[in-house]
C-alpha cells in the first residue's frame, strides 16, 4: 500500500508540550482524592529524614503529604488549590518509589511532565528462588543501576538474556535516524534469536524402585506390650523393672567409660619401629690367590711407560761392553 509521506504528521524538532497551568483549570477540582501506601520498617529512618523535602516538593503542586510512623504508611491528598488533576497520580508514584528504596533525588523527578515510571513485580514470575536470584542479577548494572525497559525485564525473567533485546534496541535507534526507513517495516533488519534450552535434566538422587505386588497386607509391627511379653518383662514387678533398667544403664555407662579409656590410652602406645635390615657379610668362602696377585703386580711394573724388559736391558749392556773392548 503506497501513501504520500507529506500526509504523515511529524513532530518538529525541539517542540515541547506546554505545561499545564492554572489558566487551563481555573476552578480547580470538584472532589478530594487521596492515595496511601505502606513502607518497610528499614525505610523508616530514611523517610523521616527526607520527609520535609517531600512535603516541599509536593506543596509546589498543592498536594498534601503525611507520614504515619505508627502504621508505617504514607498518604498524599489533593487540596482546594490543586488545579492539575494528574498531580495526585504523580504524587502516588512518588510515595511508591520512596517505599521501594528509590532515593529521593531520583524519585522526585517523577513530578516532571516528561518523566514516567513503571513498577514491575517480578517476584511471582519464577518459582525457584535460586533461578530468580540468578535472572534478577542480569538486570542489575554497576552501582545498583537497573535496565529501564519493561520488555527487557520481563524477557529476562523468562530466561532470555537482556543482551539480545539491548542489541535490538540499538539497531532500532540507528534505523530511526534514516528518514527513508521511517515508513517501512524493520523486521528484516532485526535479529531473530532462537531460544535454546541446553540444560540437561537432572536425575533424582533417590530412585524409587517399584516393589513386587503382593495381595497380602504388610505384617503389623509389634507393639511395646508384645515385645515385653516376648522378653518376659511384662510379668515382672515394678521394682524388678526399675532394677533392670538401672542395670542396663550402668552397663551402657561402663561400656562408654571403657571405650573412652581405650581412646585415651592410644596416645601412650609407642609407634611400631621398622625392623633393622642386617647387611650381609662378605663371604669368606672364596679363597684369595695371593701368588696370582703378585704376578699381576710384577707384570704391571714391567709395563711402565718408557721402561724396557730386564732381558733386553742385559743384552744392551753386553753389547755396549763389546763395543768398548773393540775400541781399545
Amino acid at each position: 500500500m503506497s501513501f504520500d509521506e507529506s500526509e504523515l504528521l511529524t513532530v518538529p524538532d525541539g517542540w515541547k508540550e506546554p505545561a499545564f497551568t492554572r489558566e487551563d483549570n481555573p476552578k480547580g477540582l470538584l472532589e478530594e482524592s487521596s492515595f496511601a501506601t505502606l513502607f518497610p520498617k528499614y525505610r523508616e529512618a530514611y523517610l523521616k529524614e527526607c520527609w520535609p523535602l517531600v512535603q516541599k516538593a509536593l506543596s509546589e503542586h498543592y498536594v498534601n503529604a503525611t507520614l504515619d510512623l505508627i502504621e508505617g504508611s504514607m498518604t498524599v491528598t489533593t487540596t482546594k488549590k490543586t488545579f492539575d488533576p494528574y498531580a495526585i497520580i504523580r504524587a502516588r508514584d512518588l510515595i511508591k518509589l520512596l517505599a521501594r528504596s528509590v532515593p529521593f533525588e531520583q524519585a522526585v523527578r517523577i513530578l516532571q511532565d516528561d518523566v514516567a515510571c513503571d513498577i514491575i513485580k517480578i517476584g511471582s514470575l519464577v518459582r525457584k528462588r535460586d533461578t530468580f536470584i540468578k535472572r534478577r542479577g542480569r538486570l542489575l548494572g554497576p552501582k545498583g543501576s537497573t535496565l529501564k525497559v519493561r520488555k527487557v525485564v520481563l524477557d529476562t525473567m523468562k530466561n532470555i538474556h537482556p543482551i539480545y533485546n539491548i542489541k535490538t534496541l540499538m539497531i532500532k535507534r540507528e534505523l530511526s535516524k534514516d528518514p527513508e526507513l521511517r515508513s517501512q517495516s524493520w523486521e528484516r533488519f532485526l535479529p531473530k534469536f532462537k531460544r535454546k534450552n541446553l540444560k540437561k535434566r537432572k536425575e533424582p538422587k533417590k530412585k524409587n524402585t517399584k516393589k513386587e505386588y503382593t495381595p497380602f497386607p504388610p505384617p503389623q509391627p509389634e507393639s511395646q506390650i508384645d515385645k515385653e511379653l516376648a522378653s518376659g518383662e511384662y510379668f515382672l514387678k515394678e521394682r524388678q523393672k526399675k532394677r533392670k533398667q538401672v542395670e542396663e544403664i550402668k552397663a551402657k555407662q561402663a561400656d562408654a567409660i571403657k571405650k573412652r579409656q581405650e581412646e585415651r590410652n592410644k596416645a601412650f602406645i609407642p609407634p611400631k619401629e621398622k625392623p633393622v635390615v642386617k647387611t650381609k657379610k662378605a663371604s669368606t668362602e672364596k679363597k684369595i690367590d695371593i701368588e696370582a696377585i703378585k704376578e699381576k703386580v710384577k707384570n704391571a711394573k714391567k709395563k711402565k711407560l718408557g721402561a724396557l724388559p730386564v732381558e733386553e736391558v742385559k743384552l744392551k749392556m753386553a753389547a755396549d761392553e763389546k763395543k768398548k773392548k773393540k775400541k781399545k
